[in-house]
């Protein structure tokens, strides 16, 4: 008779990739199941204006063809009866903080990919069964204790892990292993492998690569001379290997950033220093968290055509302060684009991190007796926003009746943001567990 450790192999890998289903809807129907429960939920940016984008919606929305990326007027057209939910990101980092707690039982090796999926490496986890009672477990765990459904990928990497999971939803469990490759992928479109988007896929059908079969059998040489050292890895993904480790992401950040694609494209300059300043602010708000400082601020910039620059620069000083990150984000902006040309993506990255211990900070002479005053402020604001959410405080600048601001209710405020929890200690938060 077969004991658990024989369902383990000898040299390689197992490897857990846990993806919530339809996750910002199902935490709001574990909230309040009798207001949302098999009813067509959509969660969007901004409710009032009914131009506000469907981010997420239920599955039983799904069923009547609503999907991702519809205007929330398109989305009631088509199914009058939609509830259509304004996000709620502390609620959201409540219940990520849960299932990945719960995750973390099973091996310390967690790596957190999003708000709603990681990766386990669970090939020490013996002691707790066998790769899919692992999964069974864990699956069960999330839906008894927190309300939620979930999908999990069993296989021998990442690659193949993030595959299968995407293979039954929801609340499936997939095993993916190598020899599993050519029978289930290879027939399938090559913007079906993961890590190749859509373009990726029209430049490989030019070459006459249309499936990931012939994407596997493809002449390396040729991949490599037209995408670089992708293409080596791309032909190694087709054939199911990937060498990537699961890291814990709970380490420091090398650099912190934030990027945004707009609802609709922006040249006019108030609008630039609008964005401008949710990403400063949010930037600055990781920074803090991880008790970090920086030395260098860069921008992002791309064009309707997919083009993009970056722009860099480095501060006199070290700065946690958003004000300082959002005033060099604009003048950065402002020497190096011109304000005729539409944008369609913003983003600060902040680069050349120290911890705020190891800092010296050469206060300015004039600066040297509001350098505490500010802080003690900036302190109480994250105190406020960890305790009642995000918007809990925004600055006059953030504030507008422009539809685009749904762009800070999601995509700004609360995304990477909301997996920072993940890289600081566990005990920070001893309420993590829903009661």
């Amino acid at each position: 008779m077969k004991n658990a450790a024989d369902y383990y192999p000898a040299k390689g890998r197992v490897i857990l990739h846990v993806d919530m289903n339809a996750f910002y809807c199902s935490v709001h129907e574990a909230e309040e199941p009798e207001k949302y429960r098999n009813r067509p939920t959509a969660v969007a940016g901004s409710v009032e204006l009914r131009k506000g984008v469907i981010v997420t919606c239920s599955y039983t929305a799904r069923k009547r063809g609503i999907s991702t990326g519809m205007t929330v007027s398109q989305g009631l057209k088509k199914c009058p009866e939609l509830l259509v939910i304004q996000p709620d990101f502390h609620l959201y980092r409540k219940y990520s903080r849960a299932f990945m707690d719960i995750a973390y039982e099973y091996t310390p090796l967690l790596q957190a990919m999003s708000i709603d999926e990681c990766y386990l490496d669970i090939t020490g986890s013996k002691q707790f069964g066998t790769p899919l009672e692992i999964a069974a477990q864990i699956q069960q765990r999330i839906k008894d204790e927190l309300g939620l459904p979930c999908s999990i990928g069993v296989a021998p990497n990442k690659l193949l892990a993030k595959m299968g999971s995407d293979m039954k939803k929801p609340n499936g469990i997939t095993v993916l292993r190598i020899r599993d490759v050519p029978r289930l992928l290879w027939d399938k479109p090559c913007n079906e492998l993961f890590g190749i988007g859509r373009k990726t896929a029209e430049k490989l059908k030019k070459m006459r690569i249309y499936t990931i079969g012939q994407l596997a059998a493809a002449d390396e040489n040729k991949l490599i001379d037209r995408f670089g050292v992708a293409g080596a890895w791309m032909k190694r993904a087709a054939n199911g290997i990937d060498d990537s480790p699961v890291t814990d992401e709970r380490e420091k950040n090398k650099s912190i950033g934030h990027t945004t694609t707009l609802p609709a494209d922006i040249s006019r300059m108030e609008d630039v220093q609008r964005v401008m300043l949710n990403l400063a602010d949010q930037v600055a708000r990781r920074l803090r968290r991880q008790q970090l400082m920086a030395q260098t601020v860069q921008i992002t910039i791309r064009t309707p055509d997919m083009k993009t620059i970056t722009r860099s620069q480095s501060l006199e000083t070290v700065t946690e302060q958003a004000e300082e990150i959002y005033r060099e984000a604009c003048e950065l902006y402002r020497r190096h684009w011109s304000e005729d040309k539409p944008v369609r993506l913003l983003g600060i990255t902040l680069q050349n991190l120290v911890p705020k211990e190891e800092a010296a900070l050469q206060l300015d002479l004039f600066d040297y007796e509001e350098q505490p005053k500010k802080e003690s402020l900036t302190r109480v604001m994250d105190m406020l926003r960890d305790k009642f959410g995000e918007n809990a405080v925004l600055t006059a600048g953030m504030l507008t009746d422009d539809p685009s601001a749904l762009i800070r209710d999601h995509k700004i405020r609360g995304t990477s943001l909301q997996t920072d929890f993940l890289r600081e200690q566990k005990g920070n938060y001893p309420d993590s567990r829903l009661e």
